[in-house]
């Protein structure tokens, strides 16, 4: 986006600041703007960490919340020469 400016283009662009704000208000500016970044840099600090704290409480209360182990039912072992559920009949993917 910025790729075709070059130094006078910057130069310009701060003269035009200077002139609408005028020499005297520019370290104001400077110091809302540094202040405004620093509280900005704080506040996604603090969200990032309000999210790791949430996401270790999900797995906690997850990993203590799980169902008791069932006793398992005894099923039926697979015959090996049963093999129609896993190999579909030869005419499946074709359309006609």
């Amino acid at each position: 986006m910025f790729a075709g400016l070059n130094g006078w283009h910057l130069v310009i662009i701060l003269a035009v600041i200077l002139l609408l704000f005028g020499a005297a208000k520019l370290p104001a500016l400077a110091k809302s703007m540094g202040q405004s970044a620093r509280v900005f840099k704080g506040e996604m600090k603090a969200m990032k960490d309000d999210d790791a704290a949430a996401a270790a409480t999900d797995a906690a209360t997850a990993a203590s919340t799980q169902a008791p182990a069932t006793t398992a039912l005894p099923t039926a072992a697979p015959n090996a020469a049963d093999t129609t559920a896993v190999n579909p009949p030869h005419d499946a993917g074709t359309q006609r």
